[in-house]
């Protein structure tokens, strides 16, 4: 991957340049990018491009970042081998959003920015939506979904114009916006796609959680995939320029596998490998646990 031509300006408050410190400088190496790269909860590679804080609003973002086709590109020809993991996540955003839905004024449609393979749709349907509508850049995501659930995804990335203004109650958008150039345009034509006293959700990780300070540089957030990574600060400000509402910003816990959490672990790959295949052995590996891992659920209405 190029990087663009010219350093960008802070995606959430368009701070220069000159109001942000290092955060990390660039570590990709080009020969270890493969396929797996732009998959979803693959095991940490370690690698990202050069980021910066922003001193006015705290969002870390890559400040000379991919051209947006090369992204695209990226993302379109991922693999994808995270189907266990994506249905654990999604009963956590259920159960964390649960506030959310029972203050919604109507449950019609619905619209999740990076469906994956649509499982979480498939929960929303449970708690009452009626139309379903997912978009997704990954064609191997999408081809590991059920018939039925391909329906409702569009192969592409979020395209605002794709959608009726003022037509969807809730629009959902999970690990998705520290993976876009824009993340502010993205909340803008939310905004503009909801219907009066509808929701836009979002999770995202915390770079200031304790656990992303204490692993530092080997925390699984440290990753090629990843334009800008927020905090709370960082994510309440997004939401407040662009006209949302009632906001909250809190953390939750996600519940995975124990093989799965230990993938995640800054661990030598061996000692990795022999710790899954001992847990394995003794019964534990597939056992699910609850942790808080400094992922935050942030909520804004549009103003009706």
């Amino acid at each position: 991957m190029t990087a663009g031509n010219a350093a960008r300006r802070c995606p959430v408050c368009d701070s220069g340049p000159d109001r942000t410190a290092l955060f990390v400088d660039e570590t990709v190496d080009p020969a270890r990018i493969n396929a797996f790269s732009f998959a979803s909860r693959k095991e940490p590679e370690y690698m990202s491009h050069r980021m910066v804080r922003c001193q006015v609003c705290d969002l870390v973002y890559v400040d000379t970042p991919p051209r947006q086709d090369e992204l695209a590109h990226a993302y379109h020809q991922a693999e994808y081998d995270s189907s266990e993991e994506a249905n654990d996540a999604a009963l956590a955003y259920i159960q964390a959003i649960a506030p959310t839905l029972a203050r919604l004024p109507d449950k019609g449609r619905a619209l999740e920015i990076g469906t994956g393979t649509g499982v979480f749709l498939e929960h929303l349907q449970r708690a009452g939506f009626k139309h379903l509508h997912g978009v997704e850049p990954s064609r191997a995501a999408i081809a590991s979904a059920p018939a039925h659930r391909q329906a409702w995804i569009r192969e592409s990335i979020f395209v605002e114009e794709d959608f009726e203004p003022a037509s969807f109650d809730l629009v959902c958008c999970f690990m998705t916006l520290e993976h876009v150039l824009d993340p502010g345009q993205i909340a803008r034509s939310v905004m503009r796609l909801l219907r009066p006293g509808g929701a836009f959700v979002t999770v995202t990780h915390d770079y200031r959680s304790l656990v992303n300070r204490a692993m530092g540089q080997r925390s699984p957030i440290i990753d090629i995939e990843h334009m800008q990574l927020f905090s709370k600060p960082s994510a309440r400000e997004l939401f407040e320029r662009c006209g949302y509402q009632d906001i909250s910003v809190v953390d939750f816990a996600n519940r995975y596998a124990l093989s799965y959490w230990m993938r995640l672990m800054p661990l030598p790959a061996p000692l990795k490998r022999a710790t899954t295949a001992a847990l394995s052995g003794i019964g534990l590996g597939r056992l699910k646990v609850s942790l808080n891992v400094g992922n935050t659920v942030s909520v804004g209405f549009k103003p009706s």
